[in-house]
């Protein structure tokens, strides 16, 4: 247990103008958090200066690069910059801020090295959702599960946290040009699961979806399901590292 832990969020973001500053002024309320990075993926709106203007600190990609490249970038500026965990959630407002404590916790208290978010474990809530929505994540959870012999229940949660030294201490490889879009949450996850000496557990977490449909996800169908199965079938299959 450590109580000198430097805590920061990092919010990847593209094109989230109307909601990354609400995002960050929330985070801003939890005293535990030092720093929020917003890492604005080669957004085309005022994602970047609403960001800056609620107090986050931005980090911009001149090329639109991925969610995944974009989590890999804060992952570095944590490692660069001194800190101990990295706690990640989504730019758009679907996650919870004031559940961040209850998500960090058990690795302040040196019980748990990664802390996966789940909305569907006892305790964790989802706001309108839908049926094709939870049919999907609970299926893809389903067979993650079953290919790292462990239980998952919310494999495509984004809200997580971790400790930052896990990667090189590991040798986990982030810096892979495949992992740039949504492949590398799915890749860490299962990396940190197959991993025995990293301490994993869930907690239940909260996730609004919005109203908007076209707000509700950027995911394109096929392709992008295909960019979140990919790890598994190259990970099980010994393709990749």
């Amino acid at each position: 247990m450590s109580n000198s832990d430097r805590i920061y969020v990092v919010l990847p973001a593209y094109n989230e103008a109307g909601k990354i500053g609400r995002v960050v002024e929330k985070v801003r309320k939890i005293t535990t958090v030092e720093r929020i990075v917003v890492v604005d993926d080669c957004s085309s709106d005022a994602t970047s200066a609403e960001a800056r203007a609620a107090g986050a600190e931005v980090v911009r990609h001149e090329i639109n690069r991925g969610v995944g490249a974009a989590i890999r970038t804060g992952i570095a500026y944590g490692i660069a910059n001194g800190f101990d965990i990295c706690t990640i959630l989504s730019g758009d407002d679907q996650h919870e801020p004031t559940e961040i404590d209850r998500v960090v916790g058990p690795i302040i208290a040196g019980e748990y090295d990664f802390i996966q978010g789940s909305r569907r474990m006892a305790g964790g809530k989802v706001v309108n959702d839908r049926p094709f929505r939870m049919i999907t994540t609970q299926l893809y959870s389903l067979l993650f599960s079953l290919l790292v012999r462990k239980r998952i229940t919310d494999a495509t949660n984004g809200f997580r946290a971790f400790r930052v030294s896990l990667f090189e201490k590991h040798g986990i490889d982030l810096n892979q040009d495949w992992l740039d879009r949504y492949e590398l949450e799915p890749y860490i996850l299962y990396q940190a699961i197959k991993t025995k000496q990293i301490r994993l557990k869930e907690v239940p977490i909260t996730i609004y979806y919005h109203q908007d449909p076209k707000s509700y996800t950027k995911m394109r169908p096929f392709r992008d399901w295909w960019r979140l199965a990919k790890p598994m079938v190259y990970l099980a299959l010994r393709l990749r590292k």
